[in-house]
């Protein structure tokens, strides 16, 4: 019997967010807002540490509950859009 794997993702397109309130990635590296791991986590959409996740939230003012959510691994999403599949 395969167990079902839990996992957060992202609700939104958390750097095309931040390029919305003034963060584009140039800021983000000059001014060391986010490191360059956390930005290349970002773009493929995998989860950043917690400190770049308190700093995300610092940047838009939001809660991590407003920025992720917890999924199943058995529903099929198409991770870009952050959508069920099927």
């Amino acid at each position: 019997m395969r167990e079902a794997v839990k996992m957060f993702v992202y609700k939104f397109d958390v750097l095309e967010n931040l390029k919305e309130c003034g963060y584009n990635t140039t800021r983000l590296r000059r001014e060391k807002l986010l490191g360059e791991n956390a930005i290349q986590s970002l773009r493929r959409g995998e989860m950043v540490g917690m400190i770049a996740l308190e700093k995300i939230c610092r940047l838009l003012d939001m809660q991590p509950g407003n920025i992720i959510k917890y999924v199943n691994s058995d529903t099929k999403l198409d991770f870009k859009n952050n959508v069920k599949v099927g």
